[in-house]
């Protein structure tokens, strides 16, 4: 009947139960983790929503690993994270974009899997409402006995789920666990994430948008330089390239992901790995993307290739449609 409830509603966790149940030998650590970064982007939702009243804007005194002035927004996510992440008793590790060194989980709660995590990601943008959200990559212990720092030097490759939350219009979560991608939306009415966008896929070309931050376009090397004069001023008769750009990164990739195109955040000369950090930004987006049918570059080799020699690290990406992807990477090669 039209504008009924579905009485068949396909939850989040349902889903993610649903998906344990075709891996042979599975024990539910993976549906467990994941029902508490759920746990967690409720929760920074509902603060996201209400930061204004509560008064939540705002710069908290701090600078974080990365150099970016930490908001009270950002304070207050990374904590609900990492919270929710150690009472899961399914994790040994945590890194997280606000926390300078690897976060060791009590040995009496441990798991077998790491997470590496922007717990807001586009902080600059919460105090004018734009879209901000929260960014994850999870990946699996690969040996017995006590955690090591260099358990979380790993190329997102060795993934075995990512996601990220985007706190705009709606709250929605887009996750993988390797067999596809899929979107969930939060119905605040029922307090679950809802799938609303299932085997959500990339056309290889999508459509004509690019997405970077122009302001840098004075630092940009030889090859992004030619490359966007060839999309903005094409010689072939074609339409040029619309420009979109948030400065969240979240927002930024689900348009991406939604209707194509590319999204660079190359290195230039004063920043010559970009800002963007590998572990917790560039590698679960990729991640997603590549699920989807996309693609994902550093420029030289696939993003999901990068081994990281510091769990900080930053890595230049240039990603989205295949087609586009491949196009920018001729002019790489050619400079």
């Amino acid at each position: 009947m039209s504008g009924s409830i579905d009485t068949n509603c396909m939850t989040l966790t349902r889903f993610v139960l649903q998906e344990q149940r075709k891996i042979p030998g599975a024990t539910g650590d993976l549906s467990q983790l994941l029902n508490a970064i759920c746990c967690a982007i409720k929760a920074v939702s509902s603060a996201v929503r209400k930061a204004g009243i509560a008064k939540l804007y705002g710069i908290a005194g701090d600078v974080n690993v990365s150099g970016d002035q930490q908001q009270k927004l950002d304070v207050m996510a990374n904590e609900l994270f990492v919270n929710m992440l150690k009472s899961s008793y399914s994790t040994c590790l945590l890194v997280s974009e606000e926390d300078e060194q690897v976060i060791e989980v009590e040995t009496e709660k441990q798991g077998k899997y790491l997470v590496f995590f922007d717990p807001l990601d586009g902080s600059s943008n919460i105090d004018c409402l734009a879209a901000i959200g929260s960014i994850f990559g999870i990946s699996r212990k690969e040996h017995d006995g006590p955690p090591t720092k260099e358990d979380a030097l790993q190329p997102g490759r060795k993934f075995v789920a990512a996601g990220y939350a985007l706190f705009g219009s709606a709250t929605m979560v887009v996750i993988s666990t390797g067999n596809g991608v899929n979107g969930f939306t939060l119905d605040p009415a029922i307090g679950e994430f809802v799938l609303t966008d299932p085997n959500i896929t990339m056309k290889p070309r999508g459509k004509p948008i690019y997405s970077v931050n122009e302001g840098n376009a004075c630092l940009f090397d030889d090859a992004v330089t030619k490359y966007l004069e060839s999309i903005k001023f094409p010689k072939d008769g074609k339409s040029p390239y619309a420009a979109r750009y948030v400065g969240s990164m979240v927002s930024d990739m689900h348009r991406t992901l939604v209707y194509g195109g590319i999204f660079m955040y190359p290195g230039n000369k004063k920043n010559p790995r970009g800002k963007l950090r590998l572990l917790y930004e560039c590698a679960p987006m990729a991640f997603i993307i590549e699920q989807a049918g996309g693609m994902a570059s550093d420029g030289i080799q696939p993003v999901l290739d990068v081994k990281p020699k510091t769990i900080h690290e930053r890595c230049p990406i240039f990603i989205g449609s295949t087609e586009d992807v491949k196009d920018f990477l001729k002019f790489n090669k050619s400079t």
